[in-house]
């Protein structure tokens, strides 16, 4: 008998413009969004670091997001 409860996952959509925070390329599955880009937070950061993904928008001291725009490239160009 199973007491846990199942987490439905949402598919996730990129809005037209504006910006995107990290839960939403990467997923998080503790609130049910799947991914864009199936990759953890620590090989995100990696891959921005080395350039290898969108340098991001700082909006302030903890809030980090990026451009729908420049997701979008990447995932054009195939991730």
């Amino acid at each position: 008998m199973k007491n846990e409860e199942e987490t439905k996952v949402v598919q996730n959509v990129l809005p037209e413009h504006g910006l995107v925070r990290l839960s939403q390329i990467v997923g998080n599955k503790k609130e049910g969004i799947a991914p864009i880009v199936p990759v953890s937070k620590s090989s995100w950061w990696a891959g921005v670091a080395s350039g290898r993904y969108p340098q991001p928008i700082r909006l302030g001291e903890r809030t980090t997001c990026w451009r729908v725009e420049d997701i979008r490239k990447l995932i054009s160009v195939g991730v």
